[in-house]
């Protein structure tokens, strides 16, 4: 009995490494993206109309707002491998429940199991009313 969940625990570990090495490269694309982005930022300095002026920090705005998102991914991505290092990744942080491997596979920088995040966001919806 003692084999079986030895084995278990090493296919679950396969896992989170494999999970592991995909938080690595979706960190460095979106890390690429982000240089990206800010070399290609418009210069306004250029622009004599107000309307074009108007319109370029509009864009910018816009792009500065997604840019934000993708550094809380980016924050939920270090705290996910930070996780991993210290052997705590996996568990839930509102019962300590193992979280499901398929659940971390879909959404790997989740911190709570299926069932604390549905409790969670039915309390939300409550507050919001």
């Amino acid at each position: 009995m003692k084999y079986k969940k030895d084995a278990a625990l090493s296919e679950r570990e396969k896992k989170i490494q494999e999970i592991k090495k995909a938080l690595i490269s979706q960190k460095e694309i979106l890390l690429s993206k982000a240089e990206n982005t800010r070399s290609a930022m418009p210069n306004n300095n250029n622009l004599t109309e107000i309307g074009d002026q108007a319109s370029v920090e509009i864009d910018v705005n816009f792009t500065l707002r997604l840019k934000g998102r993708e550094r809380q991914l980016l924050k939920k991505i270090d705290d996910a491998l930070d996780k991993i290092e210290q052997g705590t990744y996996g568990k839930c942080e509102a019962c300590g429940k193992e979280i499901d491997i398929k659940r971390l596979e879909v959404r790997p920088v989740t911190n709570m199991c299926i069932e604390c995040k549905i409790e969670q966001e039915e309390e939300e919806k409550l507050k919001d009313r």
